[in-house]
């Protein structure tokens, strides 16, 4: 009951983000705010997500690491179906219930992606994106504690998943932290080198990384990309 009630709490405020969207995201109305909390997410970043992503990398060989992010990536092919189906695209869906059959059975709990080798492609859908596709405006820019880059319509999106996700169902709360911190650091790895990069060739990595997560969004909420991978969502 709490689930349907709080589910039916976020449909209900859709009119009321489509009303007051505000500006487009790339005015970053809320920099001043944003550059502070930029600022503390690098500190928790360096002195805490950053080492265990790096002890991570050094105590798991590459291909056990690549076998992970499968399996990562199949955990979110059920929250795809389900957004895929409240955008009304019922063949993207379909094929989100495949790769996880498929890759779940065969691929040994997502441990290997059969189901692209078997011509079916991934593509991300997530509530962000069903709001958008519903006339919900992306709102303002916002940098979330510890999950970094998002807008006002994400950032209601992100805790819509959290009860639209099927798995989460038969999880306790405790489970649910599990799997998202277990994600989270799999996530992160995969991060080390491409933020290494923007810190070391940008004058100024916040910039950055806010024009490559609105770009990334953009071309995924325009299903201009089949981006699988994790989003620079650690500042």
């Amino acid at each position: 009951m709490k689930i349907k009630r709080s589910l039916l709490a976020l449909i209900l405020m859709v009119p009321m983000l489509s009303a007051c969207s505000g500006k487009p995201a790339e005015d970053d109305a809320m920099e001043s705010y944003n550059r502070g909390m930029f600022a503390f997410n690098e500190v928790i970043d360096n002195i805490l997500l950053k080492p265990v992503a790096q002890l991570y990398r050094f105590i798991t060989p590459e291909p056990i690491r690549d076998r992970l992010v499968n399996a990562s990536a199949n955990l979110q092919e059920p929250l795809t179906m389900v957004n895929a189906l409240l955008q009304g695209d019922v063949d993207r869906s379909v094929q989100a219930f495949f790769r996880f059959l498929l890759n779940t059975t065969v691929g040994i709990a997502g441990l290997h992606d059969v189901a692209t080798e078997a011509g079916i492609s991934p593509r991300i859908e997530d509530f962000g994106q069903t709001l958008s596709v519903w006339g919900v405006g992306s709102g303002d820019y916002i940098v979330l504690p510890i999950l970094g880059p998002s807008t006002t319509r994400d950032m209601w999106g992100r805790i819509a998943d959290i009860w639209l996700d099927p798995l989460n169902i038969p999880l306790t709360r405790e489970q649910m932290i599990g799997r998202s911190v277990a994600q989270g650091l799999i996530a992160r790895e995969t991060l080390l080198d491409p933020i290494d990069d923007i810190y070391a060739t940008s004058l100024d990595p916040y910039a950055s990384i806010r024009s490559i997560y609105l770009q990334r969004r953009g071309a995924m909420i325009t299903n201009r990309s089949k981006i699988d991978g994790p989003a620079i969502g650690t500042y």
